[in-house]
């Protein structure tokens, strides 16, 4: 009986196995000697493809930006309705790869898909009416925002342990130590805060504009 092939090394392959161990292990863990023992390969077949480590990086990062739903400005929603659309799905994709967010909030560089998220919600705050400035401090705004909350949880922060939070040191802490157990509920909950008060803060900003415009 035949042996089953191993798949043949692509540049996706590379990207997703890159992805895995870097959500698996963090940033630190990617080297070429290492991704090419995952990937069952000598470490020169990865250059046929990418001509160096940071190249990989390069393309996991913009495999993660790929993620991210654009749809709602393609549509006939509202400026702040696709706003918090997008942010909703740009938080979800970069909160399943948390250890790529340092990376990412470099700046899209020049990798393809991020460059295409730029420019979708730039172009869409553009035509609903937005200068291009307040447009470009917007898509910054949202993407700050976001970033922040990918990167770590603040209820995960808190240890479970009520002797951590000694009354005579910390008197507003008392309940600190339940807060990792519901750590999803208050962490949407958060974002959803303030997201709803940054879009708030927009929607003022915006019906100035208009009025100062009329």
């Amino acid at each position: 009986m035949a042996r089953p092939r191993k798949p043949l090394l692509s540049r996706d392959l590379i990207v997703e196995t890159a992805c895995a161990l870097v959500d698996a292990e963090g940033l630190a863990a990617l080297s070429t000697r290492r991704l090419a023992a995952e990937l069952g390969v000598s470490g020169p077949s990865l250059y046929n493809h990418f001509r160096t480590k940071d190249e990989i990086l390069e393309a996991v990062a913009d495999s993660v930006s790929a993620q991210v739903d654009l749809s709602m400005f393609d549509d006939v929603r509202d400026w702040r309705t696709a706003l918090r659309d997008w942010a909703v799905s740009y938080r979800r994709a970069l909160s399943a790869h948390p250890h790529m967010v340092p990376l990412l909030a470099r700046g899209p560089g020049r990798r393809p898909a991020a460059l295409r998220v730029a420019d979708a919600a730039f172009g869409a705050m553009v035509d609903a009416g937005w200068t291009p400035a307040q447009a470009t401090s917007i898509g910054a705004l949202i993407r700050y925002f976001v970033m922040g909350a990918a990167l770590g949880s603040f209820a995960g922060g808190f240890v479970d342990d009520e002797s951590a939070y000694d009354p005579a040191e910390y008197p507003r802490l008392g309940q600190a130590h339940l807060l990792a157990e519901r750590q999803q509920v208050i962490d949407e909950r958060a974002f959803e805060t303030g997201l709803s008060a940054l879009l708030d803060g927009l929607a003022v900003q915006f019906a100035a504009s208009a009025s100062r415009g009329a």
